[in-house]
This record gives structure tokens, C-alpha cells and sequence, in this order.
């Protein structure tokens, strides 16, 4: 682990594999940190001949945690959104891709492929764009373009996504985390529920920041559509999505790959809005190839 400095804020960064090797970047989603990319996930790509660098996101996990910009109003910001107003968030995903390339520069590293789940996939999205000359590849996992034309959530995961207890009790967080996992994990890639409670109570112990998790929410509930974007990005990319994902829909991952010129788009069965072993296995499948034929 490595700590750089992304202009104000201090982020943690994991690398793995040989720096000679071409990087793959791996941007976690809202609320996860970098351990919930599983390294035996990280261990395949390594084999395969990349150097993999996971990054705990701005407020969450072991980088900074902007406590100073108070806690947003959910409520309000969502109201903004559908009268097509301009929210006044703390930041926005634009600044936390500008963290990515800043983790770059400080690794001394050029260009790298991008992968990004969820939250992490929208980041992942601006990067390509807003730093195409450094961009190898994209890979937007279970994500969307933010466009207000798409479905929403079901009930049960808005009700879910919006209830991060401010608790620090290992036992409610635990609770609260198979809770999770009930409502949005895969049901074709199921964790075993012993290793999830592990993992959960690893989190835990390693970080929980509710505050900072609300923060990176107002973020994710304020982007605009990026559908123009997504029409200027120029890298190879691939966008994975599941057919049993509660929080964002199956038509969300299509909006994203038909506005990418030359997407590919991969619909996985029984996927749902997780990261687990299982499911992170079958992604090694799918990425492997994607970067060969990129740096080819």
C-alpha cells in the first residue's frame, strides 16, 4: 500500500504485479474500498501480465476523509435533479477522476487500462474522456450513464442504498451488509456466507465512514447525463452488465454501450450489483482478452 496526493486529498493505493508491466486500474464503486476487488480476482490479471493498482476512492476506506464539507442533503439534491437544476455537491465524479489520473502521476505511470464497477464505472467513463490520451482501455461494469430516461432502482434497493447505519457496531454493520447482499448481489454468483461475513468484518475493521459514503453518493445523485461523453470516447471498450441487477438496471449498461462508438456489450445472467469471488472470476474471462486486443 502507498499513499499519494491527489491534488488536496490523500488517497490510498494498492499496486500489485510487475511495474514493467502495462496497468490496469481498478476504481471501486459507492461505499467500497479497494479490498473489495478480490485479490484473487487482482492475482489473475497479474498472471496474465499486468500490473493491477486499486485505489480507495476520496472519503472512504484509507484515504482522506473530507469531513469538512459537512453532509449533503440527499432529498434536496434529488429534487434538483428531476426540476433539472444544478446541485451544490461537495464534489462531483469529475474531480474523482482527475484523483485517478493524479494516482497515475504518482505512480509514474503513463497510460493504463480502466476498469470501473458502478460509481467506479461513471469515474471510469469521464477518465476515458476526459483523459483519452491515457486511457489504453475502458471497461464499465454494471453502470450507467447517469441519463434521466433510464429506470431506477427497485424499492427494495433504494430503500437499501439510502440506509447506511451511522452506527459503529461491528454487529449492525455486518447485519446491514448481508441485508445488502440479499437485495443487490448476484444470484448466479452467490458469496458463501461465512467468507461475506469475513469480508464484511475486514471492511469494517479496515474503515466505515458513513459520512463519506453520503458524500460520494450526492456525487453520483447529481451527475448530469453522459450520453455526449460517452459519444467522445475513442478507447476500446467493454461494458458488462447483469440481468438481475436491482440498482441499475439491464437497459442502464446498454444506454452506456450504444453511445460508446465500437462498444462491446456483455449481458451476464444472473449478475446482479456485487463484487463477489464467484462473479469477479468470470470477469477475469472477459477482461484478459479485452486488454490483449487492446495492446495489440
Amino acid at each position: 500500500m502507498t499513499r499519494i496526493t491527489a491534488g488536496k486529498v490523500e488517497l490510498e493505493v494498492d499496486s500489485l504485479g510487475d511495474p514493467a508491466h502495462p496497468a490496469v486500474v481498478l476504481i471501486a464503486g459507492l461505499g467500497f474500498q479497494l479490498i473489495d476487488w478480490p485479490i484473487s480476482f487482482c492475482e489473475d490479471l497479474v498472471d496474465a501480465g499486468y500490473r493491477v493498482i486499486r485505489i480507495d476512492n476520496r472519503d472512504i476506506g484509507l484515504s482522506e476523509k473530507l469531513d469538512d464539507l459537512g453532509i449533503p442533503d440527499l432529498g434536496a439534491i434529488l429534487e434538483d435533479k428531476r426540476e433539472g437544476k444544478i446541485s451544490s455537491v461537495p464534489y462531483r465524479l469529475g474531480d474523482m477522476a482527475e484523483d485517478v489520473a493524479a494516482v497515475l502521476d504518482g505512480l509514474d505511470i503513463e497510460k493504463a487500462h480502466i476498469v470501473g464497477m458502478s460509481m467506479g464505472g461513471m469515474i471510469a467513463q469521464l477518465f476515458a474522456f476526459q483523459f483519452s490520451a491515457r486511457c489504453l482501455s475502458l471497461t464499465s461494469i454494471m453502470s450507467s450513464s447517469s441519463d434521466s430516461t433510464l429506470p431506477g432502482p427497485s424499492p427494495a434497493a433504494t430503500e437499501i442504498m439510502s440506509s447506511a447505519p451511522q452506527s459503529q457496531e461491528m454487529l449492525d454493520i455486518v447485519q446491514f451488509g448481508l441485508r445488502v447482499n440479499e437485495v443487490i448481489g448476484s444470484p448466479g454468483f452467490r458469496w458463501d456466507r461465512t467468507e461475506l461475513i469475513k469480508h464484511i468484518q475486514t471492511c469494517f475493521n479496515r474503515s466505515y465512514s458513513p459520512a463519506g459514503y453520503m458524500r460520494q453518493y450526492a456525487a453520483v445523485m447529481a451527475a448530469p447525463s453522459r450520453r455526449e461523453i460517452l459519444e467522445g470516447i475513442a478507447a476500446p471498450a467493454l461494458v458488462i452488465h447483469g440481468d438481475a441487477d436491482p440498482l441499475l438496471a439491464l437497459a442502464c449498461g446498454e444506454d452506456v454501450a450504444n453511445h460508446i462508438p465500437g462498444a462491446t456489450f456483455v449481458q451476464v445472467s444472473g449478475m446482479g450489483h456485487d463484487l463477489s469471488p464467484a462473479l469477479c472470476s468470470h470477469f477475469s474471462e472477459l477482461l484478459i482478452p479485452h486488454f490483449k486486443a487492446a495492446d495489440s
